[in-house]
């Protein structure tokens, strides 16, 4: 079935929506945020404690894609090219052979990211920006679509690397999942006792539905006063008395995109001020760096002041 109408669209992105949603209970808006970037062709970061449903977010999600997906675990011990692939020589026939590592997938589930050192961490970094990789003077393109859904944990838990910050920013979004409310966590409970309700998803979106309707976001209308609107935004970061770092241009390319992403969910093929205001804190608050000497608060601060810069700047009419 290919997508041919908004209303055709807008069902779409609901199925994809209800399928993940019954795993990922109560959590509508952090599933909206996912499909939003999964759309938008980024790459989403999440960030919490272990144990809230990160994991079974990513695997909803590509459960529901018929595509193919890898999981990879980041270890302290991961090399480059645990992720990328090597070369691997073939005594029979006297010659190399490059066997290719887990990125070569449409969906990468990046667990635990930040328990591998950076030079590991930095394998992605071509592949998440420009949807290829080189390895050993060799460049290889990766099939789109190609997703990196990464995972996690604070900080301040043990045996973390943070991420630097030229990775953070080939992520379109950081979102946290947070706790269910006592409601949604007993029917969590009540859910689980047959198995993980992951296991049972089935797909119900093709690869060549899901090009579509990425094709399709690219085309949905930004006003030049909305771009004048995100570029303000993105400004007032460069120049704001508590920010070290503002929003890179790359940053600004992903906000436009990000937004697009948006509106397409909710059927409409034109931006409108409110996809910007709520989107500006997912995709720029991990963008940018607080003067705080605690890095465990720059997350929270950044979010209040880009609030904050939210507040200060006058929304086109």
């Amino acid at each position: 079935m290919e997508v041919s109408s908004q209303q055709e669209t807008a069902s779409l992105v609901k199925t994809l929506h209800d399928n993940i949603s019954s795993v990922l209970i109560g959590k509508p808006d952090v599933v909206q945020l996912a499909i939003v970037t999964l759309l938008a062709e980024g790459h989403i970061l999440i960030e919490d404690a272990p144990g809230v449903g990160k994991t079974s977010l990513a695997k909803a999600i590509a459960k529901s894609l018929d595509c193919n997906y890898t999981r990879v675990q980041f270890t302290p011990d991961m090399l480059p090219s645990d992720i990328l692939g090597s070369n691997v020589f073939l005594p029979s026939l006297g010659e190399f052979e490059f066997r290719k590592g887990p990125i070569f997938s449409n969906i990468l589930l990046a667990d635990e990211i930040n328990r591998t050192p950076p030079r590991t961490q930095s394998a992605l970094l071509e592949a998440m920006n420009e949807g290829q990789v080189s390895v050993e003077g060799q460049t290889i393109t990766l099939q789109p679509p190609f997703f990196v859904l990464a995972t996690q944990n604070p900080y301040e838990f043990e045996g973390t690397y943070p991420l630097p910050e030229n990775q953070l920013d080939r992520f379109m979004m950081c979102i946290d999942i947070g706790y269910p409310d006592r409601a949604i966590e007993r029917e969590v409970l009540i859910q689980h006792r047959n198995g993980e309700p992951v296991e049972t998803l089935q797909s119900v979106l093709s690869v060549k539905q899901l090009r579509e309707m990425q094709q399709a976001v690219r085309n949905v209308r930004v006003d030049d006063s909305l771009t004048d609107y995100i570029l303000e935004i993105v400004d007032t970061t460069r120049n704001h008395p508590e920010l070290t770092l503002g929003v890179s241009t790359r940053g600004a390319i992903t906000f436009s995109h990000a937004v697009q992403g948006k509106a397409f969910t909710e059927g409409r093929d034109y931006v409108i001020p409110d996809d910007i205001k709520q989107l500006a804190v997912p995709v720029l608050a991990h963008r940018v760096i607080t003067r705080s000497l605690v890095r465990e608060s720059q997350r929270s601060r950044a979010t209040e002041i880009i609030r904050q810069i939210l507040q200060q700047i006058p929304v086109p009419a």
